[in-house]
């Protein structure tokens, strides 16, 4: 489904887009899969700022995914939204009844048999090993080595293609375009990863920007020049004062040498 257009009671709300939840079937998270976060707010265990921009958001707990694709079968119970990424988490129960989230598959439905094994049946949802995969296939979830669990092709709508098996590797062409190798004995899940449409959604106001922990950028030129190398000067001028970017001691802070006179050259 795409995204839900949101009538627009104020000029703000004007093009603003929100996902689709038609998927969803239930609410609540499982307790027994939740763990708590702790939100930092960019700031260091002194408490000072080192990472800009970040701050308050909405508060929320932590899934536990399951990434390793150990031998087992599964049956899907429920399709969840999971506020900490930008897919949609299954969960799913397994021969003994232990249940667990997995990511959520574009084509995943409540009721789905699933199994992961070296060799399974070719369908949405199943992970085996690479070199089992045939040609042209979409997979998701890929290990970088065998046995380490998933970790490329993890975000909504992104996917890998497989397109050759030669030599003990498998040659796979991810959705950014790039080409990458891995050994064939690594293991994906079949299909692209669920909320394709993810990437349009309209932000539409500042406050959505808020709630997922983002504070207001400022420009750098708009600053004084003790805030930032770029401030300083009267109105919409360029970057930094007379004579480029400064330091907020005066030295130079754009195309200049770096390293110091002293310090030997490293032969």
């Amino acid at each position: 489904m795409a995204n839900r257009i949101i009538k627009p009671t104020t000029a703000a709300r004007r093009n603003m887009t929100a996902a689709d939840f038609s998927m969803i079937t239930k609410n609540k998270a499982k307790k027994s899969l939740l763990r708590g976060k702790m939100s930092v707010a960019g700031r260091s265990n002194q408490g000072k700022i080192t990472i800009r921009h970040r701050g308050s958001g909405a508060k929320r707990s932590l899934r536990d995914i399951n990434f390793k694709n150990v031998d087992s079968k599964y049956e899907v119970v429920s399709i969840e939204y999971d506020p900490n990424r930008s897919s949609r988490i299954a969960l799913v129960e397994d021969e003994n009844k232990k249940h667990s989230y997995i990511l959520a598959s574009n084509k995943l439905k409540v009721g789905d048999k699933l199994e992961t094994a070296e060799n399974v049946a070719v369908k949405e949802g199943n992970t085996m090993a690479l070199k089992n995969i045939p040609v042209g296939i979409l997979i998701h979830n890929i290990e970088l080595k065998p046995g380490q669990g998933g970790k490329i092709a993890r975000s909504a709508g992104t996917y890998g293609i497989v397109q050759a098996v030669e030599g003990g590797m498998v040659n796979i062409k991810l959705s950014s375009g790039q080409v990458k190798l891995f050994q064939e004995n690594c293991k994906a899940t079949l299909g692209q990863v669920g909320n394709i449409h993810h990437s349009a959604v309209k932000i539409g106001k500042a406050g959505r920007n808020r709630y997922k922990g983002k504070r207001p950028t400022v420009r750098g030129k708009a600053m004084h020049p003790g805030a930032h190398p770029h401030g300083g000067g009267e109105g919409n001028t360029s970057i930094g004062l007379k004579g480029g970017p400064k330091t907020k001691w005066g030295a130079k802070a754009l195309g200049v040498k770096t390293r110091k006179r002293s310090k030997p050259k490293i032969k």
